[in-house]
């Protein structure tokens, strides 16, 4: 075997661990992308018109407690993003939910169902604070 074709040879296998790395890194960086499009498309597919009317203008939509007929906001975000309202649509009190294991926005904002079906379970498992 000659120097060149031992060289040829490991450039090649070097070539073939730098494609497998660059595929990896793509699926990573294209995963995470992926993924928060699904959780978006989910959540738009579980929200009324109205809702999705107020999420496309706004960033947040409301929803209605199931138990007490209170009215809470849901802005897109991964915490600390519920807010309680009062009758003039003033916040109150502010609810985080925090997931056990990183999730996308749109899977967060699923609390919509937890609200609207189970309103008095849904804060044993929030964090309360004070909405500025």
């Amino acid at each position: 075997m000659t120097v060149l074709h031992v060289a040829s040879d490991h450039l090649r296998r070097l070539l073939a661990a730098c494609l497998h790395l660059a595929r990896a890194f793509n699926e990573w960086y294209l995963g995470a992308s992926t993924r928060k499009e699904r959780g978006l498309k989910l959540l738009r597919e579980w929200l009324s018109q109205e809702q999705l009317a107020q999420f496309d203008a706004n960033n947040y939509f409301e929803v209605i407690g199931c138990h007490s007929g209170k009215r809470y906001r849901i802005c897109q975000g991964n915490g600390a993003n519920i807010v309680e309202l009062d009758d003039h649509a003033r916040p109150t009190t502010g609810w985080c939910f925090v997931p056990g294991e990183h999730l996308v926005a749109g899977d967060v904002m699923a609390q919509k169902i937890a609200l609207e079906t189970d309103e008095r379970g849904a804060p044993e498992k929030a964090n309360r604070f004070t909405p500025s």
